[in-house]
């Protein structure tokens, strides 16, 4: 499985998600080799439907990923609340049924 963050120019927000995303997963113990679970950053031009699994992007541009079915979306209200995003990352988790704590 492979999570995308994405933001307007794919540098400092989307690479914070990115890092936030990571960190979440060691602290869940998510054992991400098993799983194969990747997780990278992007610009929004640059992401394509077949970049991801799920695209965490912030949410005023949902719209710019209108090629990405929806499902895949992950919208966080707030890029640096850790706890919101960890809620994300545990849906996708749960959804994939992959184990964590």
């Amino acid at each position: 499985m492979k999570i995308l963050a994405v933001c307007q120019s794919g540098l400092g927000s989307s690479f914070m998600v990115q890092m936030n995303v990571q960190q979440i997963l060691k602290d869940e113990n998510v054992d991400v080799d098993a799983n194969d679970i990747t997780v990278d950053h992007s610009d929004v031009g640059s992401a394509t439907a077949d970049s991801a699994d799920y695209f965490f992007v912030e949410s005023t541009l949902a719209d710019a990923l209108g090629s990405i079915p929806k499902e895949r979306i992950v919208l966080l209200k707030s890029l640096i609340d850790k706890k919101e995003t960890a809620e994300h990352v545990n849906y996708v988790l749960d959804n994939e049924n992959i184990a964590h704590d």
